[in-house]
Formats: C-alpha cells, sequence, structure tokens
C-alpha cells in the first residue's frame, strides 16, 4: 500500500523553512465544529501528507462529512485551524480554496445529465479557462478544450461513450465523470466523498482502479465506508468516533485496535 511520488499538482505549492516542500499537503489542528450545543467534531488534530491516499473512516454520525464541510469552508469551525500547503485557509471562500488547489467530489453524483460527457468536462474545463463563458453563447466558445477534455475522458475510461449523454451512464460511469470534471480543475488536493456509495461489485472494482490512476502527482483525501476500498487504497486512516480521533496508522494497524473494533461492532454500523 505505499505511497507514491511526491504531488506535483496545482501551482501555488508553498516551500518549507529552508526552501524544502513540506511533507504535509494539508494540517489542522484542534478543529472543532458546535451546532447549538452539540459538538460534532472536537479537537481533530489531522495530518495529511503530500502525494498519499488518506481515507477518514467511522460509524456513522462520527462527523467524517462535518470534518469534509469545514476543510472545504461549506462550514466555519466553531475552533481550530486549518492549514494547505503552510497557508492558513481557516477563513478562506470555497471559490478561493478550490483556486488554490482543493477540490471536492460529492456524495451525490453532480454532472449535467443532458450533457454528453465531453460536453460536461469541457464545461468543467472553462472554469479554469482565462476566457469568459456565457450560457447563452454557442457551445463552439468551447471547441479549444476539446483535446483536453478527450484526455481526461480516456483517463477515467470514458472513450467509448464520449458522446453519450451522462443521463445514460450507469451509476458507477457517472462517478468516473464526476471524476474527469474534478481533475478538470488540475487538483493538487481532491477529497473524495463516498466514492463507491451504491455501487455494484464490478463499478467498485473500476473505481479503485481509477483512483490508483489518478494519484500520481496529486493527494487524495476521501471518505469511504467500504472498508475493501479503504485496505486497498489507503496509505493512512484516519478513524472518527463522536466527532474525535480515536485511531491513525496504517490498515494493518488500525483494523486490528480494539478501540476502533468496538466503535464498529458496538455501533452496528460499517
Amino acid at each position: 500500500m505505499g505511497g507514491s511520488a511526491p504531488g506535483t499538482g496545482a501551482a501555488s505549492v508553498s516551500q518549507g523553512r529552508g526552501g524544502a516542500l513540506s511533507d504535509l499537503v494539508l494540517e489542522t489542528a484542534g478543529l472543532t465544529k458546535e451546532f447549538r450545543g452539540f459538538i460534532a467534531v472536537k479537537d481533530v488534530n489531522l495530518k495529511v501528507r503530500r502525494g498519499s491516499i488518506h481515507a477518514l473512516i467511522g460509524p456513522n454520525g462520527a462527523g467524517k462529512t462535518t470534518v469534509f464541510n469545514l476543510l472545504t469552508k461549506f462550514l466555519q469551525p466553531s475552533g481550530g485551524t486549518v492549514k494547505f500547503n503552510e497557508r492558513d485557509i481557516t477563513r478562506a471562500k470555497p471559490a478561493d480554496i478550490a483556486r488554490m488547489g482543493v477540490v471536492r467530489s460529492f456524495q451525490i453524483s453532480a454532472v449535467f445529465p443532458h450533457l454528453t460527457v465531453l460536453e460536461n468536462v469541457r464545461v468543467a474545463l472553462q472554469a479554469r479557462s482565462p476566457k469568459v463563458f456565457h450560457f447563452w453563447r454557442s457551445v463552439r466558445e468551447l471547441d479549444h478544450l476539446d483535446g483536453r477534455a478527450k484526455e481526461l475522458v480516456e483517463d477515467v475510461g470514458l472513450g467509448p461513450f464520449l458522446h453519450t449523454p451522462a443521463v445514460e451512464l450507469s451509476y458507477g460511469r457517472k462517478r468516473a465523470l464526476e471524476i474527469a470534471t474534478t481533475l478538470a480543475l488540475d487538483p493538487e488536493l481532491m477529497l473524495l466523498d463516498e466514492p463507491t456509495q451504491g455501487m455494484g461489485h464490478e463499478d467498485v472494482g473500476r473505481i479503485i482502479e481509477l483512483i490508483r490512476r489518478i494519484r500520481t502527482g496529486r493527494t487524495i483525501l476521501m471518505v469511504e465506508h467500504n472498508m475493501s476500498v479503504v485496505s486497498g487504497l489507503s496509505d493512512t486512516i484516519t478513524v472518527l468516533q463522536r466527532g474525535q480521533i480515536l485511531a491513525e496508522g496504517p490498515y494493518e494497524t488500525v483494523s486490528k485496535n480494539p478501540a476502533v473494533i468496538e466503535a464498529y461492532m458496538g455501533t452496528g454500523h460499517g
């Protein structure tokens, strides 16, 4: 399960002391979120190493989605800090961190159903283009993006479906298309929210292979319930319970931790 070479992704990579690239791409300190007296996340200290696949797991209600929302700024923390490439992004806006290279793929597939695979990826690429696109203009405005769009479509294994409307794709292939649109933003850090949820065995295998292919040059942080996916992909696993870190380490260590076993078996959730 070892990690790949350090990422070379988005442009705004900071340098650590002495000019050396910091080993940590994302770091939280004391990250806390309280909702009207209920503490959903408490004192989470997360360290995500550059070039790794890092899984965030835990029983239902453990706070995983809340942590993702705090990292991507859809929620503001009640306390603590978030740093990306040693830059404090605790109060940054979602659009700002996306431009920095932190991009999230959502739990529910979010593509334009009546656009083709190619058109979906072209629209995503346009978000990074210096040209301003208006939906009332001709679709030919995006023709200059075709080359890169086709490359991304091939990268996620959707070449045979280039001109297929997204609505006609299987669920697993829709998720692959969503990953292609995420890659179009050239993320240095990808946050994958339940990438295999609701998939059959064949689609799960396809997504696992896809994640392995796209990890080169970037870091992946994912929330995932499927333990076969977590064990097969992750370099590091952080286990949450009741909003706090219960355990952390490689799968071989975490899976044998008595507290982790109790957390899962005791709640009845996988």
